[in-house]
């Protein structure tokens, strides 16, 4: 029986802390090696293969050449900004993986707990608002560097970090109206035993498959990370954001993103593959325990291997479509997953359609009309029988009358 937080000695609680926050930054540490050692396999070449084995001790000697190098610091910065925005993204993800729980029930000297800092009442809302604050961090940087790229940077990562967290948020509140409770412990508690079919592990990713989706793609635009990175876009804004920095300053920017993809790979699998759970193969307490540990890093390495994979994989997308997708496509999908959900759970509770299950039903009916009509494409206009590309084509003012521009060919004499 785990034992609740009142109960424990501090030593159980420095364990539980410790534990957590080695995961993950560990977990960032060997991912700044792997990415770039997947990414050099995918594209026919060695990756890191000097340090240690494979190159294995590649980070560390980045680090310490982080650590050591000049700190430039542009005369034009607010400095004060300036210097506190590259510690935003670094707190923010330690925070935000205070609630999420890396293993089962361990006993130690005859106490049991989760490897789990926190286990709070509305801890879902705590990730949510945590990773909100997350995008401070980007702006401020863009903001206080005073100059042209990095404020275009801030402003896109605000704008995208909005935009995908709405369509987040309902994809998790589709979760928990499911579970009927916003405590981690209790959603990943719903998901142990069988699914839908006898056998099959009883994970959410099965009867909330929309939110899944949804959340895949919003997990990715949350992190920053390719196709997603248009506050960054070297090809565009030399570096967006961190345009300015250099030194440590730039290395904490660059383990926020890191971590970042772990700890949305993390959220993933606690609200959708039951977190640690798994088979057991007849294992008990603390053996369990951490064989949930086992379940937990494998189901997280997935998905961190698939954020690596779609960075050698897609281009970057353009930023009105990035936008499009997520307004127009995202949004209205996830909102409407969450009613149907909320019906459907209505529906189990009065085993039958209820006057509530019929108010749910007609505001879902009027919303999906509302989205047909106001959120669709416009159609281009043909008038002039040019699309998008004409139109988007510069007049060339310069042009001779023996030889004119090329979109005087597509007219009625063309």
């Amino acid at each position: 029986m785990t034992e609740t937080t009142q109960d424990l000695p501090l030593w159980a609680h420095l364990i539980r802390v410790l534990a957590v926050f080695l995961f993950f930054l560990v977990g960032t540490a060997l991912l700044t090696w792997g990415e770039r050692r997947l990414l050099g396999r995918m594209q026919s070449r060695q990756g890191p293969n000097r340090v240690g084995p494979l190159g294995i001790g590649q980070f560390l000697v980045d680090a310490v050449k982080m650590l050591f190098k000049e700190d430039v610091t542009p005369g034009m910065v607010s400095k004060p900004l300036f210097r506190i925005a590259p510690l935003i993204g670094v707190v923010t993800g330690l925070l935000s993986v205070a609630v999420i729980p890396i293993s089962g029930p361990i006993t130690i000297a005859g106490h049991t707990f989760p490897l789990q800092v926190a286990d709070l009442g509305v801890g879902i809302l705590w990730v949510l608002a945590i990773g909100s604050i997350h995008v401070y961090g980007l702006f401020l940087a863009g903001w206080a560097s005073t100059s042209p790229y990095p404020l275009i940077g801030g402003v896109r990562a605000s704008a995208q970090m909005i935009s995908y967290e709405i369509a987040q948020g309902l994809a998790v509140a589709s979760v928990f109206i499911y579970v009927g409770s916003l405590r981690v412990s209790d959603i990943v508690a719903a998901q142990s035993g069988d699914g839908l079919v006898a056998g099959m592990p009883g994970w959410f990713v099965v009867p909330l498959f929309p939110a899944f989706l949804v959340f895949l793609v919003g997990m990715v635009a949350e992190a920053g990370r390719t196709p997603f990175d248009l506050a960054e876009a070297e090809g565009e804004l030399v570096g967006g954001f961190v345009t300015e920095y250099s030194s440590m300053r730039f290395g904490l920017f660059m383990i926020a993103e890191f971590m970042g993809a772990i700890v949305q790979s993390a959220i993933m699998v606690t609200l959708f593959f039951g977190g640690p759970s798994g088979p057991t193969f007849g294992l008990e307490g603390t053996a369990a325990g951490l064989l949930g540990f086992v379940w937990f890093l494998l189901k997280t390495g997935f998905f961190v291997f698939f954020f690596v994979l779609l960075r050698g994989a897609l281009p970057r997308y353009r930023y009105d479509r990035l936008m499009a997708l997520g307004w127009k496509v995202l949004i209205p999908i996830a909102l409407l997953w969450t009613m149907v959900t909320a019906a459907f759970v209505l529906l189990a509770e009065q085993g039958g359609i209820g006057p509530q299950v019929r108010i749910a039903l007609g505001v879902g009916a009027v919303l999906i009309l509302a989205l047909l009509v106001f959120v669709r494409p416009k159609d281009d206009d043909t008038s002039g029988g040019s699309g998008p590309a004409d139109r988007a084509r510069p007049v060339d003012t310069h042009a001779s009358p023996v030889n004119p521009p090329a979109s005087s060919t597509t007219g009625r004499n063309g």
